[in-house]
């Protein structure tokens, strides 16, 4: 394991001393989000130094338009970045006409900073040697309201510990931004119109192509030594930057405390005319309830957020911190309140990726929300993707399918397909698979039978039209056979029959016949209605049932083995042992050439079908594929070490189970990918969550029930955790001695380590 710079704290994460190598990290991993907005943990005062500025909004986007050398028919237009917004957090200060810059002070003593996870509060603390004659120290807290989401709240305060001091205040919303991830450098945002009064500055702007519109606001405040609030300033702009300004003197010994109030009017949600209005009641509101009662509401959101969804883990503080600084990010990113939004794999907290959504949301992040969230806020993730379906389908005719065949896009932000890389676009097809893999685990949860009749069974349908004419019959192999495909395994392009899409395909092609036959018997006025829509032909599903049956998987010629591919034994056979430690990570060290070669998994492949489809294998099975595999596995993507967990614990392979579990959770607070500085890897923390509830708690359902078969490591005295099950609250607790079950505060007596609830 990497050491880590933060300190070990079961609530907290923790920065001691200043380090200017660490800022950029830092800022990654001091992030704030509330579902709606986020921002990297960017000071507020100037810093001169290697920063990432970034604050986001949800939903809103740009098409940055795709750059490649060339061209195929069927590419993306764009690649949809999620956009760095104007900034309101600015609060810049001369000091004795200094700039307070921790990048150029003459010494930066005590520097501490802090996340509260327990209750979503920044804190951040410093002395700095501003002249030889004047020291000042500041404390500064900052959140963002899990009540209120277009509220963001600041308290800065400035004590001259050393000499008098004339301050001169320069608060701002700032409309100078540009993205660090872009591939033009186009200008993504056009400034329409700005408020400028001694109490209130807000910032009108609207992206260009997407024209969504935006309202940026603040409003800052002066707290005097008797607690009475003043938000008298002067006003000043430069361009699109507008600024309250004032100057203040401190006798040594003296303090001054702002209080800044800011953040985003969403034209998603509101009308432009009344972007002002709304902002200034967000203000209001804010203002008479006051920092104290702010913060209290703060504390009592995040309450009720740990109340459902915290694992409490004994005799490991990195573990402990590890996991909680995984449910606090996943609960930041996504509150499920709007099903128009998604989980991007950095969240709020960088542009990687895009800021869009993959097939990381249904794989990874639905048990999480299914289980720590109630049954809606699951729902809305799968309706997210039945509102694209139309898209979908526009995708899928882009590359030649018809009759109402969906492809869901690997990357979107509105159902569209947004990728720029070729053999992701066109050949990484399982995603399809993901999607109806989500609608069987969603309803196999949470018991509602609605969604399917609903939305998902137009999901399902067109899904297996996909398959149905992605799959071609081999004379040679007299079976049907998928072609020119891209696995899990992104080390793997073009290849041939990937066994985990093939059996993808299978299985996705016989539950959309069940579920055809189901929702035609139990509610057939709606089937009716699907079928009037879709163009149904009453022998499509025994067509799905025919392909299903005689769909190939590549075997090994002598071990009783699936194989990856068909030319994967072609390959030679080194395990990840005989790779340097120099030249790890391959993917920073060796040619794109060198690796589409190697036998090297970036992640779980076939071990992702035997993740998903473990009652279709037995015991002995999986053992033989994951010793085959996992040797292989450089675990170069955030996803992989979560499923070989939870392999690794029903195998009982505990200590593996554990070095992987450590890896997942701990991927960014120990920075294994030496990558922290661009974001965090949201979407993978879910995988995180699901090693332990699922690795070592063993929660499955089967037949409709629950199965709970807890494995405790050796490295912990005990673990707890609760999952939402079907809007009963149940607790589950291993100890040495056993394990506990309560539910609805009832404590059942259960010991044994497989039970039924």
């Amino acid at each position: 394991m990497k050491n880590s710079y933060l300190d070990v704290n079961p609530w907290k994460i923790i920065e001691k001393g200043f380090n200017p190598n660490r800022v950029k990290s830092s800022e990654s991993i001091f992030s704030l989000g509330n579902g709606a907005m986020g921002q990297r943990a960017n000071f507020e005062e100037y810093y001169s130094g290697n920063t990432f500025q970034g604050s986001y909004i949800g939903g809103v986007y740009y098409p940055d338009k795709t750059r490649v050398g060339w061209w195929k028919n069927g590419y993306p237009d764009y690649f949809a970045k999620v956009l760095n917004a104007p900034s309101w957090i600015g609060i810049h200060l001369e000091i004795n006409k200094v700039p307070l810059d921790l990048n150029t002070c003459k010494q930066v003593n005590g520097f501490f900073r802090e996340l509260d996870m327990k209750t979503g509060i920044y804190t951040r603390f410093f002395e700095a040697q501003i002249t030889d004659d004047c020291r000042i120290e500041v404390m500064a807290k900052r959140f963002l309201s899990m009540d209120e989401g277009a509220l963001g709240v600041i308290h800065y305060s400035v004590k001259a510990l050393k000499g008098a001091c004339e301050i001169s205040i320069d608060s701002f919303v700032d409309g100078h931004i540009t993205n660090q991830d872009s591939n033009w450098d186009d200008p993504f945002w056009e400034h329409q119109q700005k408020t400028v009064s001694n109490e209130f500055i807000a910032l009108h702007s609207k992206t260009l192509k997407t024209e969504f519109e935006v309202c940026t606001f603040a409003q800052t405040n002066l707290i005097n030594r008797n607690e009475i609030i003043s938000s008298n300033f002067k006003t000043k702009e430069k361009a699109w930057r507008l600024s309250q300004c004032s100057s203040i003197s401190l006798a040594e010994g003296e303090k001054l405390t702002l209080l800044k109030f800011g953040g985003y009017i969403n034209g998603m949600n509101h009308s432009p005319s009344q972007f002002n209005t709304k902002a200034l009641a967000v203000i209001n509101h804010a203002k008479e309830k006051g920092f104290d009662k702010l913060i209290a509401d703060q504390k009592a959101s995040w309450a009720k957020v740990w109340k459902q969804s915290d694992i409490v883990i004994k005799g490991d503080d990195k573990a402990q911190q590890a996991i909680r600084f995984n449910i606090f990010q996943l609960n930041q990113t996504y509150n499920g309140k709007d099903a128009r939004l998604n989980i991007g794999p950095k969240g709020f907290t960088g542009e990687k990726y895009g800021g869009s959504t993959y097939w990381d949301t249904e794989a990874y992040c639905l048990p999480f929300y299914m289980a720590t969230k109630n049954q809606d806020i699951a729902r809305n993730l799968l309706k997210y993707r039945y509102e694209h379906l139309d898209k979908a389908i526009e995708n899928a005719k882009k590359l030649g399918f018809y009759n109402g065949a969906a492809l869901y896009p690997m990357v979107t932000m509105n159902g569209e397909e947004c990728h720029n890389e070729w053999e992701i676009t066109f050949e990484e097809i399982h995603r399809n698979g993901a999607i109806a893999f989500a609608i069987f685990n969603y309803e196999r949860f949470t018991g509602d039978t609605s969604y399917i009749p609903e939305m998902g069974l137009e999901v399902l349908i067109a899904i297996a039209r996909f398959w149905t004419q992605r799959v071609h019959y081999s004379d040679f192999r007299k079976a049907y056979v998928i072609l020119g495909v891209t696995g899990p395994n992104e080390y793997e392009n073009n290849v041939n029959n990937n066994w985990y899409t093939n059996y993808l395909a299978k299985w996705c092609l016989n539950y959309a016949k069940e579920q055809v036959l189901h929702v035609a018997v139990t509610n057939p006025k709606r089937f009716e209605e699907v079928k009037s829509k879709i163009n149904w032909k009453e022998d499509e599903a025994n067509e799905w049932e025919a392909i299903a049956a005689l769909m190939y998987f590549p075997k090994h010629p002598t071990e009783d083995l699936f194989l990856q591919q068909d030319g994967f034994l072609d390959k030679e056979l080194f395990p990840t042992t005989k790779i340097s430690k120099q030249e790890r990570p391959i993917n920073q060290y060796w040619s794109w050439d060198r690796i589409l070669r190697s036998p090297y998994i970036k992640q779980a492949d076939v071990l992702q079908g035997f993740y998903f489809f473990e009652d279709q294998f037995d015991i002995k099975s999986l053992e033989r594929h994951f010793d085959f595999y996992e040797p292989f596995t450089v675990h170069e993507s955030s996803l992989s070490p979560c499923v070989h967990s939870i392999l690794a614990s029903k195998l009982d392979k505990m200590e593996l189970a554990y070095s992987f579990y450590l890896q997942t959770s701990r991927l960014d607070l120990d920075d294994y990918n030496n990558e922290v500085e661009e974001g965090l890897h949201i979407t993978s923390m879910a995988g995180t969550w699901m090693s332990i509830v699922e690795g070592f708690g063993g929660v499955r359902v089967k037949n409709n029930e629950l199965h709970i078969n807890p494995k405790l490591p050796e490295q912990w005295k005990e673990y707890s955790f609760k999952i939402n099950f079907r809007g009963t609250l149940i607790k589950v607790q291993k100890t040495k001695g056993g394990t506990k079950i309560k539910h609805d505060n009832i404590e059942l007596n259960v010991f044994c380590e497989d039970k039924i609830i």
